[in-house]
C-alpha cells in the first residue's frame, strides 16, 4: 500500500510539473508566442504616403582629374630618385634623374662647335662688309653657325630627356624604381594623379538622353563609405551614341579635397528624375516569395485579431521602405516585423508602444528580425 501510494504521488508530481495535460508545461507552450494556437506577439506598422525619388542608377569608375603613368623616353640607368611614395609634388618637379654622362659630353662638344662657327661667321661678315669676301661665302658660314646652334639645342633636349618631371601637380603612387635600375622606353616608372577632384565616366541609355544635361547636379555612393553621399555635376556629354549599346557616355566631376576618393573606385551614380508621393511600408513588413510579394494586414474578426496575408504590388525601395502600388489602403495596419512567425489567418497580439525616447514599433522580446525578403536575420547573442 505504501509503495502504490508513493507511485501515485510521484505521478501527480510529474503531471503538476508539466508532464500531463493542463499542467504548467501546457501553460509554457501557450506562452511561447502562439506555437500551439495562442496569439503571436507582433509589432505593427501603418501604411502611409511617403516621398519617393525617381532616379536613374548607373555605375562608373573613378579617375583622377588628370592621371598619367610616367615612363622614360630612352633606355638608361637611373641615377637618382627624388620622390617618396604617396608624395604631393608640384608641376615641373624632377621625379627621376637618369644618367647623363654621354649627353653632358655631347652638349659640351656642340657648344664648342657653336663658338667656333660663330667666330667664323663674324669674321667673314666683317670681311664682306670691307669688300674682301663674297656674299656666297658669308651665307655659307652663316648656315654653318645656324647648324651648330641647332646641334646645341638638340643636345640640350637629349639631356632633358634624362630628367623625368611631373607634368602637373599631383600625388605620386607606389613605385619600385631605385638608383641603378635600367629603364626602357614605355616601361612604367610611377603614376601621378591630380586628386583635387575625381572624374567618373558612365553610360546613360539613349531613352534618358533628354533628362541629362551639362552642369546638372548629381549624387553618388561608394561601397567603401556605405551610407555616405557625394555630390558633383555632369561636366560633359559625348557627341555620339554608341551604336552597339544604344547609350551615350557622360562625364561627371566630384570634388575630392580630402583625397578620400581613389582612382579605380566603383562609383554608383544617381541621376534624379523627380519626386512623387506613394504608399509605403517598411521593408521588414514585406515578404517576397519568388515573384510575389505579401504583407500581413492586421484585422479584427469578432473578438480575435488576426493577420491576413495579402498580395501587394511593390515598386521602388528607398531608405528601408518599399513603395506599395496596389493591395493595401492608406492607414491600414500591417505586421511590421517577425514575419517568419506569422501564418495566414493566425491570431496575433499587437505589442504596445516603446517607452519614451525609443523610436519605432516595439517588437516582442526575443523576436528574430526579418529582412524584407522574409528571411530571418542572424540571431543576436543574448546579453
Amino acid at each position: 500500500m505504501t509503495s502504490k501510494s508513493g507511485g501515485a504521488g510521484q505521478g501527480a508530481q510529474q503531471a503538476s510539473a508539466g508532464g500531463g495535460p493542463g499542467g504548467s508545461g501546457a501553460g509554457r507552450a501557450g506562452g511561447r508566442g502562439g506555437q500551439f494556437g495562442g496569439p503571436t506577439m507582433v509589432s505593427a506598422a501603418t501604411v502611409q504616403p511617403r516621398t519617393f525619388s525617381d532616379a536613374l542608377e548607373v555605375l562608373g569608375v573613378a579617375k583622377g582629374r588628370r592621371s598619367v603613368t610616367l615612363t622614360a623616353a630612352t633606355t638608361q640607368l637611373v641615377q637618382s630618385v627624388r620622390f617618396a611614395d604617396g608624395q604631393q609634388v608640384r608641376q615641373g618637379a624632377v621625379l627621376v634623374e637618369l644618367k647623363t654622362t654621354e649627353q653632358d659630353a655631347g652638349l659640351a662638344q656642340s657648344q664648342a662647335k657653336l663658338v667656333q662657327a660663330k667666330r667664323e661667321y663674324d669674321r667673314w661678315t666683317t670681311l664682306a662688309q670691307k669688300g674682301f669676301a663674297s656674299k656666297a661665302a658669308v651665307d655659307q658660314y652663316q648656315a654653318a653657325y645656324l647648324s651648330a646652334k641647332a646641334d646645341v639645342d638638340a643636345a640640350r633636349a637629349r639631356q632633358a630627356d634624362r630628367m623625368i618631371r611631373a607634368p602637373f601637380a599631383g600625388v605620386v603612387g607606389l613605385s619600385d624604381i631605385a638608383p641603378g635600375a635600367l629603364v626602357n622606353p614605355g616601361a612604367p616608372i610611377v603614376t601621378l594623379d591630380d586628386l583635387s577632384a575625381v572624374r567618373v565616366d558612365f553610360q546613360v541609355p539613349e531613352q534618358y538622353l533628354t533628362q541629362i544635361h551639362e552642369g546638372q547636379a548629381i549624387e553618388a555612393g561608394v561601397d567603401a563609405y556605405p551610407g555616405e553621399k557625394i555630390h558633383g555635376r555632369i561636366q560633359r556629354i559625348d557627341t555620339r551614341v554608341d551604336e552597339r549599346t544604344r547609350s551615350i557616355t557622360a562625364r561627371a566631376e566630384f570634388p575630392n579635397p580630402d583625397h578620400r576618393l581613389k582612382p579605380g573606385m566603383l562609383i554608383r551614380v544617381s541621376i534624379s528624375r523627380g519626386a512623387r508621393q506613394a504608399l509605403a511600408a517598411p521593408e521588414s513588413a514585406v515578404s517576397v516569395q519568388g515573384d510575389a510579394s505579401f504583407v500581413y494586414v492586421i484585422r479584427q474578426m469578432g473578438q480575435r485579431t488576426v493577420a491576413e496575408q495579402r498580395p501587394v504590388v511593390t515598386g521602388l525601395r528607398q531608405d528601408d521602405f518599399v513603395e506599395i502600388r496596389d493591395g493595401v489602403q492608406a492607414g491600414e495596419k500591417i505586421v511590421g516585423d517577425g514575419l517568419n512567425k506569422v501564418q495566414p489567418g493566425q491570431a496575433v497580439r499587437v505589442a504596445g508602444p516603446r517607452p519614451a525616447g525609443m523610436a519605432g514599433p516595439m517588437a516582442p522580446a526575443g523576436a528574430a528580425k526579418t529582412s524584407w525578403k522574409g528571411r530571418p536575420a542572424a540571431a543576436q547573442p543574448a546579453a
